[in-house]
């Protein structure tokens, strides 16, 4: 019996939800379909490192916990790219 997985009215519901949180811990100014593209990418980057890991989630929650983590990892690299080698 395989895991349920997410459909992708939900998948967008929880990757605005998972972004919409990154915003707010990263305070960052995006909107709202950035919001939901940095949640579904961030989950799905997440998801695919926690596996490397060994670390699995399932369900809803664990979907928004991957895609909080995700959003945040993308937000912090995309703010080291803007600033350039010369912040390194």
């Amino acid at each position: 019996m395989g895991e349920p997985q997410v459909g992708w009215l939900l998948a967008i519901i929880i990757g605005a939800l998972a972004g919409w949180i990154a915003e707010m811990i990263m305070k960052s100014n995006q909107g709202l379909l950035m919001n939901i593209i940095l949640g579904i990418v961030g989950s799905i980057i997440a998801n695919v490192l926690f596996a490397m890991l060994g670390i699995s989630f399932g369900g809803v929650i664990g979907y928004l916990i991957a895609g909080v983590a995700g959003a945040c990892l993308l937000i912090a690299v995309a703010r080291m790219l803007r600033r350039g080698p010369s912040a390194v």
